[in-house]
């Protein structure tokens, strides 16, 4: 394990550097740059913003510029966002689309996993019907839409939570409902499959001759062995979470990663876009890690690859 660990620490150095490179020379081929939006910009100022942000020397000088404030752990500054450094601004808005993604996992697992395990076990009867059914729902409906229900029921009509801005731990509550209802959809239906394509092996038959009880061997032998695809779709989805949904921070107002990045994009602001696009990836590297340390956990017999 610890050399597992090790190893990706030192293959992430190289990622980052290929993701840095590529990302920075995708943003340039791009058509626009951060200050087209400006109208009516005198050409004497707008050579002026170029030199101040190093855009009017070549790309080549531009990109090693880059790397070499990124070698230092400096993430540049927003062009947009001024006396602002990407540094400060991620510093301030991860912790709020951490503590955002970790509650929409915890909703999704402890949710989705359930109602897929209730589903497979009452296979083909209304119990089943109706997980499927909200499953479906939950995977079916936009964000937005979910997010304009909850704030109808709970902030408006009800008046039990409040509907935006990230003040108080309320204040989490429809966010991570919103940003955690099509996860957990999803995991529902991906442990319904798993279970049933366990439950019709013949090792299942073989634990229920040896007079082990259903219950007993749903939780022993089933569960343990469908849990291993569902292990695969976390790493990833952990991280999609935990960087943030433009769409749920948008509507409930939270200043999260995901608003700045699209915000960051759609204006050309080419440090910002970097930085968050390093921290997504540094985030997949890890949740990838725990994936493998947990199939070994699952199961002794897979191997871990490097």
């Amino acid at each position: 394990m610890l050399k597992l660990i090790v190893k990706r620490i030192l293959l992430l150095i190289p990622l980052l550097w290929l993701i840095a490179t590529l990302t920075f020379f995708l943003l340039r081929v791009l058509p626009g740059g951060p200050f087209d939006s400006e109208k009516n910009l005198p050409p004497e100022i707008m050579a002026n913003l170029q030199a101040k942000y190093h855009l009017d020397k070549p790309l080549p000088q531009q990109y090693c510029y880059y790397i070499q404030r990124l070698s230092k752990g400096d993430l540049g500054i927003s062009y947009k966002y001024l006396d602002r450094s990407v540094n400060d601004i991620l510093a301030s808005a991860f912790p709020v689309s951490l503590t955002l993604g970790i509650a929409a996992l915890c909703i999704a697992i402890t949710v989705g996993i359930p109602l897929g395990i209730f589903a497979a076990i009452n296979k083909d009867n209304a119990i089943d019907a109706a997980c499927i059914g909200i499953a479906t729902l939950g995977v079916s409906l936009p964000g937005f839409v979910i997010g304009a229900l909850l704030i109808f029921v709970f902030g408006i009509w009800l008046k039990l939570l409040p509907v935006a801005l990230w003040e108080s731990g309320w204040h989490i509550i429809l966010p991570a409902l919103t940003l955690a209802a099509g996860p957990t959809a999803y995991l529902a239906r991906l442990t319904r499959t798993s279970m049933l394509d366990a439950l019709n092996k013949d090792w299942v038959r073989t634990a229920r001759l040896k007079g082990q009880s259903y219950w007993q061997t749903i939780l022993k032998h089933v569960l343990r062995n469908a849990l291993v695809p569902i292990i695969t779709v976390l790493g990833p989805l952990s991280a999609i979470l935990i960087t943030g949904s433009f769409t749920v921070e948008y509507i409930y107002a939270v200043p999260g990663m995901g608003r700045f990045f699209i915000t960051a994009v759609s204006n050309r602001d080419y440090d910002l876009v970097l930085g968050t696009t390093l921290i997504f990836s540094v985030l997949l590297v890890i949740a990838n890690t725990i994936v493998d340390i947990l199939y070994h956990v699952l199961d002794p017999r897979i191997e871990i690859t490097d």
